[in-house]
């Protein structure tokens, strides 16, 4: 265990928006996809290591928003085709340590590769079964989506009488979100400096604690990970509660 982290009071869920990437391939003069490649083939699984080393349970990256189609149309392919090259290359690696892969978002949006999605739905029935680190990983994903996709679900129930409107709680509708089982953070982490959560786990993130580093993503290795999980350890979470 890293000097000044406390094993027994870990996060359970650390969850990151991974932000830099471009303008860390910009500082060198390289294409931004560079960046999306070291970010995610390179930091990526250093961070995944880190966090079964340090025994962390629910590990949750934002790889691509719903509004992130917006960005050029290469940009977009290559991410597309990078992220499905990534599971091909990893899946099989992180199955071995024991990592069960999730994936969260809109799969039936038509601009998503339906070879990504089959990719997708595969890599989770191989790893359902792992205990070791729930990694879940945030495709074609927005909070506000979820939300949206959530209530519908509930408004189909009571459409069919299956559901009384005055039964909906908080809790109902946390159960019909894209990942029920996985628990809200208790961390969320944004690297590159910028000071917002931009549509990530608005319902799940109502308690997170919210760190944003300077760190560019493809920076953010081991060391970033712990030093985030030392801070959350020195602050006081009240849930509302007095001192």
């Amino acid at each position: 265990m890293p000097a000044g982290i406390d094993r027994s009071k870990l996060p359970r869920h650390v969850a990151i928006i991974m932000d830099g990437n471009g303008r860390w391939a910009k500082a060198r003069r390289l294409p931004r996809t560079e960046g999306h490649r070291v970010g995610i083939g390179e930091a990526v699984p250093e961070v995944i290591d880190a966090a079964i080393e340090i025994g962390l349970k629910y590990l949750t990256l934002y790889a691509f928003s719903t509004e992130n189609w917006r960005r050029p149309r290469a940009e977009v392919s290559f991410l597309m085709n990078y992220n499905r090259t990534w599971i091909l290359e990893q899946r099989d690696q992180q199955n071995a340590k024991g990592v069960r892969i999730l994936f969260i978002g809109r799969r039936s949006e038509r601009r998503l590769p339906r070879k990504l999605v089959a990719l997708a739905d595969e890599t989770e029935i191989l790893t359902q079964h792992n205990r070791k680190l729930h990694l879940t990983i945030a495709l074609n994903y927005g909070g506000r989506a979820e939300v949206v996709d959530s209530v519908k679900q509930l408004a189909k129930l009571v459409e069919k009488g299956e559901l009384n409107p005055d039964d909906i709680t908080a809790k109902e509708i946390s159960k019909h979100l894209y990942a029920p089982d996985v628990p809200d953070p208790d961390l969320i982490i944004r690297t590159s400096g910028e000071k917002r959560i931009s549509n990530f786990l608005l319902w799940q993130s109502a308690y997170a604690e919210l760190l944003f580093t300077d760190t560019l993503w493809p920076d953010f290795r081991t060391d970033q990970l712990y030093e985030a999980v030392a801070e959350y350890q020195r602050r006081v979470r009240r849930f509302g509660k007095a001192e």
